[in-house]
């Protein structure tokens, strides 16, 4: 018998479960992972009016509604404080304001920009202090926009991505063919113990998740490898 030929355990797949077709990779991203993240902001002055852009991570439409609450309160002899969020897994839900900007100068280019840069759980607050030159509706968009871009390019974007963890045990024959083999699946090994056998905690982004399911049954069942998700 194998190494593993005694072990037991239920399929953590579908039987019908197909791999996954090698389409584009669709990410989304943030300011940081937690609403309690460093604020970003970035200013910026066209004609006079100088435009202040606050942004943060916002997990929830709640975290987002209380950030802007917030950023307005400490900027409340502001002309305008406007603002825009996108929450959800992939963007799913968005919503933004002119505060008294001319309809759709302000808050519509503000998320557009966050929308063109995959953003989701973000919110963003722009603060105008007026200068006393008219910007017109064109030089509106464009500020708002402007400023909302600066406030990103502060720093790198965190790419926001599900993942499942795995625990793989096998044998150090197989070792180095098994590392081989998953690379396909773009894991990220977290820890790696040895004893008498090789131990293997990693993790795999959702959307390789069922093919490395399949990919480690087929090979389990040949009692080459015991794995468990944890």
């Amino acid at each position: 018998m194998g190494l593993f030929k005694d072990f037991m355990g239920e399929s953590r797949f579908r039987q019908d479960q197909s791999l996954p077709e090698t389409n584009p990779k669709k990410y989304f991203y943030s300011v940081g992972r937690a609403d309690n993240d460093p604020v970003r902001t970035a200013e910026i002055k066209i004609r006079r009016s100088v435009f202040i852009c606050s942004l943060a991570h916002a997990g929830t439409i709640e975290s987002a509604k209380a950030f802007i609450s917030r950023i307005s309160k400490e900027n409340k002899t502001a002309t305008h404080n406007c603002w825009a969020y996108i929450v959800g897994d992939k963007g799913e839900i968005s919503h933004s304001s002119d505060a008294g900007e001319p309809a759709g100068t302000a808050g519509k280019p503000m998320l557009n920009t966050l929308a063109g840069h995959g953003m989701t759980r973000v919110a963003a607050v722009v603060t105008r202090h007026f200068g006393g030159v008219k910007l017109g509706i064109r030089g509106l968009i464009e500020a708002y926009s402007e400023s909302v871009e600066a406030a990103l390019d502060q720093g790198k974007l965190v790419r926001l991505v599900n993942t499942r963890s795995f625990r793989i045990r096998l044998a150090y024959d197989f070792n180095d063919i098994f590392l081989n083999l998953i690379t396909r699946f773009e894991p990220r090994i977290r820890d790696t113990r040895y004893s008498d056998i090789v131990e293997h905690d990693l993790e795999v982004e959702e959307i390789h998740v069922p093919g490395f399911e399949l990919f480690l049954t087929e090979y389990r069942d040949q009692g080459r490898l015991k794995f468990e998700t944890c």
